[in-house]
């Protein structure tokens, strides 16, 4: 097919001329699970794992690859991931509970988080959690608080802000100065979190944490982030004799949503993290840590397309043509959020030419509840079935219930074969929690 760039490796027109993935055909799939539905290849996330590992592997025996729960936390996906020899990382207790229920063992698990709560980290602390990354003093002494009312101690990584703009929109940048996350270079406040950390009694600083952000392309920010924290690290080493054992220098390399996006391949990626860590400590005359990375979105990214049934059309002469499907903003934020660009297809007309430019927009009571802009597909009908690929990762883990809306089902593909991961919400789930006013 012409569109593999953006879809899941198995994804093919089939014989009746309908989108194929893992060998199912996606209208007969929405038949079977109703739409809106989130599908994800299972080989395609497998091959991304497989990619990481032996993309380090030519590097060093020395790593880590840590899979971002926040991308997509869902058990199923997780387990998967575990298969293929994956750590996790969880920012909140939600994501820790699903990990620890997906079997991670305890010392592959790192917790983030900017404001980790007194019962998170007690909840990581008693079921066991390998890393804790710390992001504030506040954070920092609750930490020495609760280890030691329990006379035990926790493996630690500080979570530093390296000062780098990364080059992509500013709502996912982390690793600037302005940044509600990590230890500042500036005032020396990361050193004083390093010193404190030393002479912490139940705290073992083991390494440094930075993640500058999110959907980046250009690998240059990276490799100066790097350069930043070896030399912290080289500084901490002369003033406290700091021996650095795990460097994380986070996730972020970006994947195409549409064929027009030009990010760096998993290789080019990885040599830059592996080699920009060997040649800087190299430079500063210290041994080579154990390199972490933790990607997410180049994980479950491409492995997932969702798919809508469309509902009106409506022609605006002169202007445009609006194609309305049944999900939306509940389904998939990230345009309204991050202005995010996606391409689209019509399933069911996977082999005609595409000859007809429409906006596709959700069901949502928001003017702003556009999914694709000027988007060029095959002559749209009522009740064909249009979907969206590369929603795989930030989209079902952001839906909602705006509107009343039901969180999709989600399915997973392989071989032919197809089976519910997350089933469909129901009218009764949106009620189940509430409780009325009297009664």
């Amino acid at each position: 097919m012409t569109h593999t760039l953006v879809y899941p490796i198995t994804a093919v027109h089939n014989a009746v001329g309908h989108l194929e993935v893992g060998g199912c055909d996606v209208v007969e799939l929405v038949r079977g699970f109703g739409t809106p539905v989130v599908i994800y290849d299972e080989a395609t996330v497998r091959d991304q794992c497989r990619r990481y590992v032996e993309a380090f592997g030519e590097h060093t025996a020395d790593f880590e690859v840590i899979y971002a729960s926040k991308a997509l936390s869902v058990l199923a996906v997780e387990q998967l991931v575990l298969e293929e020899g994956l750590s996790i990382d969880v920012s909140s207790g939600g994501e820790y509970y699903v990990a620890k229920n997906a079997g991670f063992p305890p010392d592959r698990i790192f917790f983030h988080g900017n404001n980790k709560t007194r019962e998170e980290l007690q909840l990581a602390l008693e079921s066991g959690v390998g890393f804790v990354v710390v992001d504030s003093f506040q954070e920092l002494d609750l930490l020495e608080e609760l280890l030691a009312a329990r006379g035990s101690s926790q493996r630690i990584l500080l979570r530093i802000t390296p000062g780098i703009e990364a080059h992509t929109h500013s709502f996912i940048q982390t690793g600037q100065i302005d940044s509600k996350f990590g230890f500042g270079l500036v005032d020396g406040v990361a050193m004083e979190a390093i010193r404190r950390s030393l002479e912490s009694r139940h705290v073992e600083l083991v390494g440094l944490h930075a993640h500058i952000g999110s959907q980046i392309f250009q690998l240059d920010a990276f490799r100066k982030a790097i350069e930043i924290l070896v030399d912290l690290i080289r500084q901490a080493h002369e003033r406290f004799d700091f021996v650095c054992r795990y460097l994380n220098i986070g996730g972020g390399l970006g994947i195409r949503y549409t064929e027009a996006d030009m990010p760096s391949s998993i290789g080019e990626y990885v040599t830059v993290k592996v080699e920009g860590v060997r040649e800087e400590m190299a430079r500063v005359g210290l041994p080579m840590p154990r390199v972490l990375i933790e990607p997410g979105r180049s994980i479950v990214g491409k492995a997932g397309i969702t798919a809508y049934r469309v509902g009106t059309i409506k022609e605006v002469p002169g202007i445009r043509t609006y194609v309305s499907v049944d999900g939306g903003m509940s389904d998939n934020i990230r345009p309204m959020l991050y202005d995010a660009q996606y391409e689209v297809m019509i399933a069911n007309k996977a082999d005609l030419p595409p000859d007809t430019v429409v906006t596709v927009a959700g069901k949502h009571c928001e003017s702003g509840d556009v999914l694709v802009k000027d988007a060029l597909i095959a002559r749209p009908e009522i009740g064909d079935v249009l979907v969206t690929p590369a929603t795989g990762a930030y989209c079902f883990a952001m839906a909602s219930n705006y509107n009343g809306s039901l969180r999709p089902a989600v399915v997973m593909v392989r071989e032919g074969e197809a089976r519910v991961i997350v089933e469909r919400e129901s009218y009764q789930d949106l009620v189940a929690k509430q409780r009325p006013l009297r009664g």
